[in-house]
């Protein structure tokens, strides 16, 4: 069996890719799922309507200082909102999130759950120490990213002074609930 040779530039390299790819689209075809094509009308007991969703827009964000508002959901963080919920008109929220330092646990560290579809959060800069129910304590530093079920029940124990974190949240308009200790 002889080795294939290699491309001897970018235009060749691309044209090779192609070709191999070429190969796989059609026994792909054949052997996947194939189309099926409507015999007959659909009963109107059977038709559901879905409310279409307003189209959303593009939202682009750059970084600015005086961005970072202290209006968000926590006293001790300022929050730099990205413009996703009105650009998805509600679906989806996004935002940056700064921790003020020094941590003081007695203000942060308070039980609640987020009545949310999704959340996930990114560790931009600095470290974070949270607890989540099933999970237990857990520290999250620069790079480290993690989804919250719904309705988990979570706090945070601690943080750097200079932590930064991205929070993605669906939907845009959710309850936060205080649980007692």
């Amino acid at each position: 069996m002889s080795k294939p040779k290699k491309a001897t530039s970018r235009a060749a390299a691309k044209t090779a890719v192609r070709k191999k790819w070429a190969g796989y689209k059609g026994a792909a075809r054949s052997s996947a799922r194939k189309t099926i094509k409507s015999k007959g009308r659909i009963s109107a007991a059977k038709k559901t309507t879905t409310k279409a969703r307003p189209k959303q827009r593009i939202a682009i964000s750059h970084h600015r200082e005086e961005d970072f508002k202290a209006d968000g959901l926590r006293t001790y963080a300022k929050y730099r909102d990205l413009g996703i919920a009105d650009a998805t008109h509600g679906l989806a929220q996004a935002h940056v999130i700064r921790l003020v330092g020094p941590c003081n646990p007695a203000e942060v560290s308070k039980l609640h759950y987020h009545d949310v579809e999704f959340q996930m959060v990114y560790v931009l800069k600095g470290w974070v120490k949270t607890y989540m129910e099933g999970q237990g304590e857990t520290l999250m530093k620069e790079g480290s990213a993690w989804t919250q079920p719904p309705r988990i029940k979570h706090l945070i124990m601690d943080y750097s002074d200079d932590v930064e974190l991205l929070e993605v949240i669906l939907p845009a308009e959710f309850k936060t609930v205080e649980l007692a200790s």
